[in-house]
């Protein structure tokens, strides 16, 4: 898992009155088994602060799974439930929570470039 802390994400600037160090924190915690939380540079998608990029395992990508991009995660309920697809196997492995719908945001044109 990637979560954004560059120009935008995981300032206080534009996300006031939150929690980023609690974020990451609660999720390294809360995947500790499963998932590295590792922390980006700006992922291009400031629009969306708080943005995480979610990538299967090993077992998620030989099933098909792809990375699924979230945007907006300003939320501690939302931190939970990304937290709990992560352990529940992930992209490929189980299906994105209905949820966590409300989150996927479409990744920068650049990065789709990069990745084609």
């Amino acid at each position: 898992m990637t979560v954004c802390r560059g120009c935008c994400c995981g300032t206080a600037r534009t996300v006031p009155r939150f929690d980023h160090a609690g974020q990451l924190a609660r999720l390294r915690a809360a995947v500790a088994d499963q998932a590295t939380v590792r922390v980006s540079d700006c992922l291009d998608a400031c629009a969306h602060a708080n943005v995480m990029v979610v990538q299967p395992s090993p077992a998620g990508r030989r099933a098909g799974g792809r990375p699924v991009w979230l945007g907006l995660v300003n939320d501690h309920d939302a931190d939970a439930d990304i937290a709990a697809w992560i352990r529940a196997g992930g992209p490929g492995l189980a299906g994105l929570p209905p949820v966590l719908d409300l989150y996927e945001v479409t990744p920068p044109r650049r990065i789709r470039e990069q990745l084609a």
